[in-house]
């Protein structure tokens, strides 16, 4: 079996931060997303990956690699323009040949890997198998209808009026019949051959489509919000430790993550949270569900429940709440300022606050 990973795409949802960045690079816990898709992959016995690449294809690559530090053997496959996750597996077909596959989109965070979900493709030999979630706001995915006996009965790519709560999760699975159904299916109205269009020519042709419910946490990680939700799941999954410096008038209290190089002084970390190799953080608070990436230096703030990438200067704000601040960003305090900020800040910015 191979598998798919589908890491293009333009990250719109995550605009500013997907500018200058890839969006499924985009860190949980101070490790990219993608990262974690990989390594669930290769959890599941899988070595073969062909990996979808657009626009930030230089820095997906330069991540990555040739997929050796996951003991996976990645082959990247050039998209010139997003054109829908159909689209992935036609282009995707000489890598595929008629073996197959699993495909999974890059930016989606599924607790637990898909181990299970690979099982019991390859126990049960169905022409397609897709991961289904219960959510409150099926629309903004692809909706699934199931039949008397649980199977696949109809598709709908984001309907205005779902007729059921099942969710599309970013996790597929198929057999060599997919290749059939992209190529017969015609691009929707949004332009893009969607895959729930080909799923839906399997069913009407006679093909078996059964689905399998997640268990545990999925998160589509394209917004903000789900992006911090998802960074406080991994964070309360970590034990902590400490391989940096705290001085003797700092407090770490809960499950807190120290990375070597970094250093803790006159300061206050309370987890779940994580601080990156070479970071500094000085007469600071820094409050559960935080990430503070690598080579920081944090003055004078307080922050919670946020992400902040490597290389970003923090100095006397107080607070930060809810936000997810991009590489390389400068924020100072310039006048007196309200109790709380919440930022969504791209790479490479100044921020004084008012």
């Amino acid at each position: 079996m191979k598998a798919l990973v589908l890491a293009g795409g333009k990250g719109t949802r995550l605009r500013p931060i997907t500018h200058t960045s890839a969006k499924q690079l985009v860190p949980l816990a101070n490790k990219p997303i993608l990262f974690y898709g990989l390594e669930a992959i290769a959890e599941a016995g899988i070595t073969e990956v062909g990996m979808i690449v657009g626009d930030t294809a230089a820095e997906v690559k330069a991540a990555v690699g040739d997929g050796s530090q996951f003991g996976l053997k990645v082959t990247y496959i050039p998209q010139e323009s997003p054109a829908g996750l159909a689209h992935c597996v036609l282009i995707a077909q000489d890598f595929l040949a008629d073996d197959p596959f699993v495909m999974y989109l890059g930016d989606n965070f599924i607790v637990g890997g898909i181990s299970e979900f690979v099982e019991e493709f390859v126990r049960k030999g169905p022409n397609a198998q897709v991961l289904l979630a219960k959510i409150d706001q099926p629309e903004r995915f692809g909706v699934v209808e199931l039949d008397v006996n649980g199977r696949v009965e109809r598709l709908v790519e984001k309907p205005k009026e779902p007729k059921s709560d099942l969710a599309l999760v970013g996790v597929y699975l198929f057999d060599r019949n997919i290749h059939e159904a992209v190529r017969a299916i015609e691009p929707s109205g949004r332009g893009e051959l969607e895959i729930t269009d080909a799923i839906q020519w399997l069913v009407d042709n006679g093909s078996n489509v059964e689905a399998h419910f997640i268990n545990g946490w999925w998160i589509d990680t394209g917004k903000v919000e789900d992006l911090l939700e998802a960074n406080r799941i991994v964070l309360d999954q970590m034990e902590g430790s400490i391989e940096g410096t705290v001085d003797e008038t700092s407090e770490i209290a809960g499950r807190v993550t120290i990375a070597r190089g970094a250093e803790i002084v006159r300061s206050v970390i309370r987890g779940p949270a994580i601080i990156g190799e070479g970071t500094r953080i000085v007469d600071s608070f820094i409050g559960p569900c935080s990430s503070v990436h690598d080579s920081c230096l944090i003055t004078d703030s307080e922050i919670e429940h946020s992400i902040v990438l490597g290389e970003s200067v923090i100095d006397g704000i107080r607070r930060i709440e809810g936000s997810l601040i991009g590489k390389n960003v400068h924020i100072r305090r310039a006048q007196a300022q309200p109790r709380a900020y919440k930022f969504i800040v791209g790479d490479h910015s100044q921020v004084f606050t008012l």
